[in-house]
């Protein structure tokens, strides 16, 4: 009898938990997928299990029981839990950080100081455990300014102040009011650099680094990059900003030092590393890293990924990743996230989600769920961010189009989204051509 195809386990419920799903879902080298909690979407493609992300004992347990070959942790807060260490300890297989290696975004200033200590670019801070200390300081540097909550936050710890008074609002938001809770034990100021964002995400095996597509997102609620930050209002890839010669740069210059420095450092990393950066005049500075697949960014990666990921995610935790190689559509992907009213604050769960049929029949085009949740036979919203409609096309206007032309099809009592996804992108392509 020959062996059973590989069985995957999954953890987290949210779009970038969809799009990996969806991806492995598609090796020839996996029988099942696991997801837990998973989500509405994705429970058409695996079988989800009510196990809290955070649950580790209880993720660990499931995955002896069950016999999974293959781990992979999505959200950022089991990996800085130390997931992986317990998995590792009990001889499963996992793909993803260590706690002591995740500790490059679980905490602003330990990432801070590590890129000062190896001279990886990035702009100038400095950490505060006292709100007067610190409140003093912005005072004495004026704005813009950029305030950081130390610890993990959802991607709402950052405040990017235009005024000295937004500055401090959002220190005492922070330090005094203890919107964010314990992250806000610590804060890191730094200066405001100027250029535009991109992420650049990689997979690593410790040693060696095999970039992904560039890709770029929307973290503001409102068009023009206005409003709150959010977990991010859709994304897109390629990212124009990020050219053959930025790109080189990236690898040379901040992946693979910021790799060399943690093992110097006894934190060996493996898994996905992501650089959230600002690209200056063709010079990209660390705004922040992450331990994990970005989300939305890895909605429009995943679908121009044609190489199969389980070969790439195995490497990654065997140490075999030198030399491999990852083929991309050559078309660009736009992923627009439909949220719900009031998010990122309060929000009213259960809304009935109507047009997916018709959406996700649409060619190119992959609705990724986040918030939903599946009600007798009808799909629900579940979430602050609920979906995410990834289109594919020639260009990004091609792509763009095609995203909200389907996006127009869904809706729920009180959906939002941007209405510009792609503009920078856009913007650049139209200076580009000029």
């Amino acid at each position: 009898m020959g062996r059973r195809g590989m069985r995957v386990l999954v953890i987290g419920g949210g779009g970038r938990e969809h799009a990996l799903v969806w991806k492995i879902a598609q090796s020839p080298m996996v029988e099942e997928v696991v997801c837990a909690p998973g989500n509405g979407g994705i429970a058409r493609l695996a079988r989800c299990v009510e196990i809290n992300p955070t649950d580790l004992e209880g993720l660990s347990r499931f995955a002896q029981d069950q016999q999974i070959d293959l781990t992979v942790v999505g959200p950022e807060l089991p990996l800085t839990m130390g997931i992986v260490d317990l998995f590792e300890a009990r001889g499963l297989r996992i793909f993803g950080s260590s706690g002591k290696a995740s500790e490059i975004e679980g905490s602003k200033a330990f990432c801070k100081e590590l890129l000062k200590r190896y001279g990886i670019p990035s702009a100038e801070h400095v950490v505060f455990e006292d709100r007067d200390r610190a409140a003093s300081y912005i005072r004495s540097r004026g704005a813009p300014i950029v305030v950081k909550a130390d610890g993990l936050a959802g991607g709402k710890g950052v405040v990017v102040a235009q005024t000295e008074k937004e500055a401090l609002e959002a220190l005492d938001r922070i330090m005094v009011a203890r919107d964010l809770g314990r992250a806000g034990d610590r804060v890191v100021i730094e200066a405001c650099l100027e250029g535009e964002e991109a992420s650049f995400l990689a997979f690593t095996d410790g040693e060696s680094v095999v970039p992904m597509a560039s890709s770029q997102d929307h973290k503001r609620l409102l068009d023009n990059d206005e409003g709150p930050n959010t977990g991010g209002m859709g994304a897109y890839s390629p990212a124009p900003v990020i050219t053959p010669g930025v790109h080189e740069r990236i690898v040379d210059e901040i992946m693979i030092p910021l790799i060399r420095a943690m093992a110097a450092e006894g934190r060996p990393y493996k898994g996905v590393l992501y650089g959230g950066l600002m690209i200056k005049d063709g010079n990209p500075f660390v705004l922040e890293f992450n331990a994990r697949f970005g989300d939305p960014e890895a909605q429009p990666i995943l679908v121009r990924m044609k190489s199969d990921i389980v070969p790439l995610l195995t490497a990654c935790i065997e140490g075999t990743l030198t030399g491999m190689e990852i083929e991309w559509d050559s078309r660009a992907a736009v992923c627009v996230v439909l949220a719900s009213q009031g998010y990122p604050g309060l929000y009213e769960k259960g809304r009935v989600i109507t047009g997916l049929d018709q959406a996700e029949s649409a060619e190119d085009v992959v609705v990724f769920h986040a918030g939903t949740a599946l009600q007798e036979d009808r799909v629900v919203t579940n979430g602050g961010r609920v979906l995410g409609v990834t289109a594919l096309g020639e260009g990004i206007p091609q792509a763009v189009r095609r995203a909200y032309e389907v996006s127009e099809r869904i809706t729920w009592e009180g959906v939002y989204y941007r209405k510009d996804i792609g503009a920078r992108a856009l913007a650049r392509l139209r200076q580009d051509c000029s």
